[in-house]
């Protein structure tokens, strides 16, 4: 409808899309002592998720966020009262701004949330053992204009993701290490 209107509109899939029902911003899974999974959140991951993206100007937002906005012609929850998402600004999701009307913080979700499973004990306590923050949102991407390829469309909603790398060294290599910045500190002096 909207590209009949003469207005840009593209398919957008997201993969390993996140359905955060409470808008923590986090999927949380938990688990009893056992291991066996407890119905205490509505939280879900689903294999894919499709929306639409249309290119506006927001004059309502201001031109930062002028561009793509997502449109989704299937929402699962309520907005408003009504069952409706969008138009978030891709630029709002990738920058985080999940505090914007139109549902950017859903959208950020869907892109971004951590997943996290947890040990719940008791009604009072719980404990966190497991957290990804790199499994949600993968691979958003649309076709190509002119072929079937596909075209990434990650950049968009999201900053690449940083790998954590963790070395060991030996306290005699820790303490040397400080020795020689100490060094550096005094020579900058």
């Amino acid at each position: 409808v909207l590209r009949s209107l003469g207005i840009p509109t593209r398919v957008i899939t997201n993969f390993n899309s996140a359905h955060d029902r409470n808008i923590n911003l986090s999927v949380d899974k938990y688990v009893d002592i056992s291991g066996k999974t407890l119905p205490l959140t509505e939280n879900s991951v689903w294999n894919f998720h499709v929306w639409n993206e249309s290119w506006f100007i927001r004059r309502d937002l201001g031109s930062f966020y002028d561009g793509w906005q997502v449109l989704d012609a299937t929402p699962q929850e309520r907005s408003k009262g009504i069952y409706q998402c969008g138009p978030a600004s891709t630029r709002a999701i990738k920058e985080g701004d999940v505090n914007l009307d139109y549902d950017s913080s859903f959208v950020f979700a869907a892109v971004n949330a951590d997943y996290a499973t947890w040990i719940h004990y008791s009604n009072k306590r719980k404990e966190r053992i497991y957290s990804n923050s790199r499994k949600i949102g993968k691979f958003i991407s649309t076709k190509a204009e002119g072929t079937n390829s596909r075209v990434d469309v990650t950049a968009n909603y999201k900053y690449p993701e940083v790998k954590k790398i963790s070395i060991k060294i030996s306290y005699s290599q820790y303490k040397n290490a400080l020795m020689d910045d100490r060094k550096i500190l005094v020579t900058a002096v």
